[in-house]
């Protein structure tokens, strides 16, 4: 059975009904209309919004940008938008974005606005989204905005996704040293241990505080594992407070190298979310608001938050940036010329693709530093654990002879 949505017209008063029905086909509903001498003005199938509550089912950008780019060529192709939208339902392939679409069609036949409807499914559709779609509505270019959005959101993804880059190598040599170093304090540090033992030698100091270790760790190791779970539960306990965030944010932004990187990142991110919103029509306050909500810093939202309520006392947005700190004193120059000459969205557009490069730069200058800096982390590490053990037996040789 599947649920459909009705609205008819009574023949002689006309007044407009509304009702729902259970039935398995859309036929019975037209044929029950007809059989109570109703006039059919629309029926629908009902929307299931269930997909929509799963943990875990955020649509990814890369189909959002798919969407978004067929979306725009419908709408310039002079299709209406009821029928572009139905027709990416069709052809997404996504679940989660088929779904959504689906329930994006009811409500703008129900006559929502496109905005209004998106709206209603954050984690497919961002605020940045809504409005600027909102902002294309109103203006009569949704084509040209859904292209820039789309434009915005490739060049976003493709931002992240370096930073994210960055991460991955140190990650995946400090997980291998973490289990490297397992391996050996449980498995062969112990034989080891036993064979001095059974010899009665006093140890090098190396050679006790690795045996230490040892059985620190196969004695204990539930407690370190307990330990390490409270550490990381309350540390996300921290970072969740406003407070702890801009703090540790703030640490990462001075950090050497990484955070040349997240600083780069967060003032490319910037400009081109406000460059985009502005070049779209969406009032400088909104975006400076929605602008602030996707920075992923709290230092920088703090400080676009500060620049939001500079323009309203009628000031300028240069100065609280400036005083953040994290902004250089050419992009704050730039925007200050921007500001003054009308063509801020043009400016920040520029230094955006300008940060795009240097993001780049940055991600390689992190990368060759971190390549010999783990590998000797590594080195060190694993390597000193294998020279403490083998010190006694050096000092049982020298003994021999």
């Amino acid at each position: 059975m599947a649920q459909f949505e009705y609205t008819a017209k009574n023949a002689t008063s006309g007044q407009i009904l509304k009702g729902t029905m259970d039935v398995p086909t859309r036929d019975e509903v037209v044929a029950f209309i007809r059989k109570n001498r109703m006039i059919l003005v629309s029926v629908r199938e009902a929307p299931t919004q269930l997909s929509f509550k799963m943990p875990g089912s955020r649509v990814k950008t890369r189909d959002v940008v798919i969407f978004t780019r067929q979306f725009s060529t419908m709408i310039n192709a002079g299709l209406p938008l009821v029928q572009s939208l139905s027709i990416l339902a069709q052809q997404t392939e996504n679940k989660t974005l088929k779904d959504i679409t689906k329930a994006v069609v009811y409500d703008v036949e129900a006559g929502n606005t496109l905005a209004d409807a998106l709206a209603k499914h954050p984690k497919a559709f961002s605020g940045l989204y809504v409005n600027m779609v909102a902002a294309g509505e109103a203006g009569g270019i949704l084509d040209t905005i859904l292209m820039r959005l789309a434009t915005f959101l490739e060049k976003n993804d493709a931002l992240v996704r370096k930073v994210k880059g960055a991460m991955v190598y140190p990650a995946v040599i400090i997980s291998v040293a973490i289990i490297a170093v397992a391996v050996l304090l449980v498995f062969v540090i112990p034989t080891f241990s036993s064979m001095f033992a059974s010899v009665n030698m006093e140890l090098p100091l190396p050679t006790r505080i690795v045996i230490g270790a040892s059985d620190v760790l196969t004695r204990f190791w539930w407690a370190i594992v307990l330990g390490a779970v409270v550490l990381v539960l309350g540390f996300r306990s921290y970072y969740g407070t406003p407070n702890g965030r801009k703090n540790i944010d703030g640490l990462l932004l001075r950090a050497p190298v990484l955070g040349d990187l997240l600083r780069k990142s967060a003032v490319s991110r910037f400009t081109r979310t406000l460059g985009t919103l502005i070049s779209s029509g969406v009032s400088i306050l909104d975006g400076l608001e929605i602008t602030a909500k996707t920075a992923g810093n709290r230092v920088v939202h703090d400080a676009v938050m500060q620049s939001r309520q500079s323009i309203a006392g009628g000031e300028t947005i240069a100065g609280p940036l400036q005083s953040s700190g994290v902004f250089p004193p050419m992009v704050i120059s730039m925007i200050s010329v921007g500001e003054q000459t009308g063509g801020l969205d043009e400016m920040l557009t520029k230094i955006a693709d300008f940060y795009d490069a240097e993001v780049d730069v940055a991600v390689s200058a992190l990368l060759s530093l971190m390549e010999p800096v783990m590998i000797v982390v590594l080195g060190v590490i694993v390597g000193g654990m294998v020279v403490a053990m083998y010190l006694p037996i050096f000092d049982m040789v020298n003994a021999i002879q």
